[in-house]
Order: structure tokens, then C-alpha cells, then sequence
């Protein structure tokens, strides 16, 4: 039996460095596509997810046909030089990554303090990286064409992705049986409910004000615009309600109603020039988002949740509630619209270090 196995092996591994330049396309990719996972909150995104889900599951062949093959290397004293710390630390987290990833499809329920198993797939997903970049100073090997072509290394690499798609299909079964619900994002519904107090308070980064005064907060609506507002709570009349789901990259989702003002409505008060084209929206934090202006005019700034005011926490006095979009872009305590010629540069650091200061 074990020589069989060996055989099986043997025909479906590709060289060793065909498999270590695998690993690290694999790794990039997975990386790119959960990054940008991270903002696709539109259902026309679903192929984005399932390709990740796939892809890592195929890594995770080609990282057992790696580990197979230095296991002595490793387990031997002996044979450790100054990298061996390294290359033992980067399969430590990338398995940690690997493993969290298909643990949260399958449907298992762990929680650290704050963060769900989905959070700490993403942050040794992150992980990974900075390590893989220090091992492959001193592991780097130029890939020969030989070890790419021919009809084998086609069925093998076809192999590989049919495994992945056969193993993604087995952890959503799995998640099924237990009766685990996701959207394509693979975010979990919360118990049903209305307000505030039925989902969790989520800031971003260090994104945590002191409780807003009102009578001294103001919105601003300026930039490409003929008559920039100022506007106070008083001047703000909630008349529309819409049902909107959303969907947080913590692994959660929820339904709620949210009474608001159309942003479309205020940009056309303030009236928008032609060379309008993107509205960043800004919190007091100095956290921000962009959006293309036609989709902005059909997002809302609530300052209702259900039949309750917005509480502190979910950014009263006013959030953007922005429909397809993931829950870090529904921007709060808002208090700048902003109409642009071209989407905010600035947003990428905002993200990083609002709230720090």
C-alpha cells in the first residue's frame, strides 16, 4: 500500500522547483484576491471567492508535496542551517492560514475575544508575506522551463485544480450539514433582530470618537459643487427608509432598516459641477471612502437603525449606508461630502491611521 501511495505521488507531484515557484504564484494570488475579496461586497464578485477558495485549497497540495519532501531536512538536527528557523516558521503560518481559511467554510465556530476564525485566516494570510519574502532571499531558485512543460506537468496541474474545486465543494458541504448559512463572501448571518443592540459595534482600524455633540457638529457638502452646504442636525429630515444588508469583514451579515437622507438628494441641492465624478464621504476620524458619484447618489445617510436613533457606536449622527458594499466602506460619524474630479489618493492611508491621532 505504502508503495503505491508513493507511486500516486510520484506521478501527480511536479518537480520540486515547478512546486516551489507554485507555491509562491499561488501564494501572491491568494493574497491579491483576499485583499481585494475585502471590498467586493457585489454578488457579480462571487467568482472572486470561489477562485480564492479553490486556489488555497490547491496550495494546500502543494505545500504537503513541499513538506513531504524536506521533512528530513527538518527533522534532523543535524542537517538545520540558518534558515531552517525561518522555513519552519513560514509552514507554521502559512498551514495556520490554510487551515483557520477552511475551518471557517466547514462551519466550525471559534471565537478569539473579538475576532472570529475568518479574522485570523486573513491576518496569517497577511503573515505569510513578510515571511515568505525573508525565506526566499536565501532559498531563491531560477525556474527552468523544463520543469513547466510537456503533457505531464498539464495533467498535474490539471490534477491540482481539480482537487482544489472537489475539496472547496466537500467544506461547504460539510458547513451545509451543520447548517452553517454564508453569502458568496463567506460572512455568517446574525440572529435576527432589529436596532442597534441586534449587531455588533465594529470600528475600523483605531476608528473610536469620543460621543459626537450635536449641537455642534455640522455636515459639510463642498468640492465640485456651485453651493456648498452646511448643515446642522436640525436641518437634516430623514424621509426614506431602505432594507439593506450588511455584510462586515469580521464573518458577519445582518438585514436592517435604515432611515436616512438620499446622498443623492444633498448633491443635488449643493449642486454638482460637470467635472464631478467621484464623492468621498469623511468621518470626524479622518477615515474615508471614495465611491463613483451615480453609485453614491443611491446611498443613504441614516441617522435611524430599525425604529431607534443610530446609537454612538454604529456612527451617530449620520453613517453612510451603502448598498453592495462591504461594512468598513458604510463610513461613520460622518461630517465632509466631498465631490471630486478623480477618487481620493489620500483614502489608502486614512484607512491605516485614522483615529491615531
Amino acid at each position: 500500500m505504502a508503495g503505491r501511495i508513493a507511486q500516486l505521488r510520484n506521478r501527480l507531484e511536479p518537480p520540486p522547483r515547478a512546486v516551489d515557484w507554485s507555491i509562491l504564484v499561488l501564494v501572491v494570488f491568494e493574497t491579491l484576491s483576499g485583499v481585494l475579496s475585502l471590498g467586493a461586497g457585489h454578488p457579480a464578485n462571487a467568482l472572486l471567492f470561489v477562485a480564492h477558495g479553490v486556489a488555497g485549497l490547491s496550495l494546500v497540495a502543494l505545500v504537503g508535496f513541499k513538506l513531504y519532501r524536506v521533512r528530513h531536512r527538518v527533522l534532523d538536527s543535524r542537517l538545520h542551517d540558518r534558515t531552517t528557523a525561518i522555513s519552519v516558521l513560514l509552514a507554521i503560518v502559512a498551514l495556520a492560514a490554510l487551515g483557520t481559511g477552511i475551518a471557517w467554510v466547514a462551519g466550525v465556530e471559534i471565537r478569539f475575544g473579538f475576532w472570529t476564525l475568518l479574522n485570523v485566516h486573513i491576518g496569517f494570510g497577511l503573515l505569510v508575506i513578510p515571511i515568505l519574502l525573508v525565506h526566499l532571499r536565501s532559498r531563491f531558485h531560477t525556474p527552468s522551463r523544463a520543469d513547466f512543460e510537456g503533457r505531464r506537468r498539464a495533467l498535474q496541474y490539471g490534477a491540482l485544480l481539480v482537487f482544489g474545486a472537489a475539496a472547496y465543494r466537500a467544506t461547504e458541504i460539510a458547513g451545509a450539514v451543520q447548517g452553517t448559512t454564508r453569502r458568496f463572501t463567506g460572512s455568517r448571518p446574525l440572529p435576527e433582530g432589529s436596532g442597534n443592540a441586534s449587531f455588533p459595534v465594529t470600528s475600523w482600524v483605531a476608528d473610536d470618537p469620543d460621543p459626537i455633540d450635536t449641537d455642534a457638529w455640522s455636515l459639510s457638502v463642498v468640492g465640485l459643487v456651485s453651493d456648498p452646504l452646511e448643515l446642522g442636525v436640525s436641518d437634516l429630515d430623514p424621509d426614506e427608509t431602505q432594507s439593506v444588508l450588511l455584510d462586515c469583514t469580521s464573518g458577519w451579515y445582518t438585514e436592517q432598516d435604515w432611515t436616512g437622507i438620499r446622498l443623492g438628494d444633498l448633491l443635488d441641492s449643493a449642486g454638482v459641477a460637470a467635472a464631478g465624478r467621484w464623492v468621498t464621504v469623511r468621518s470626524v476620524t479622518g477615515y474615508r471612502w471614495s465611491f463613483p458619484i451615480e453609485e453614491a447618489r443611491e446611498m443613504l445617510l441614516a441617522t435611524r437603525v430599525g425604529d431607534e436613533p443610530l446609537s454612538h457606536g454604529h456612527g451617530a449622527p449620520l453613517r453612510l449606508v451603502a448598498p453592495d458594499r462591504r461594512g468598513f466602506q458604510w463610513v461613520k460619524w460622518i461630517e465632509t461630502i466631498e465631490v471630486r474630479r478623480r477618487r481620493d489618493p489620500a483614502q489608502w492611508v486614512a484607512v491605516l491611521v485614522s483615529g491615531f491621532s
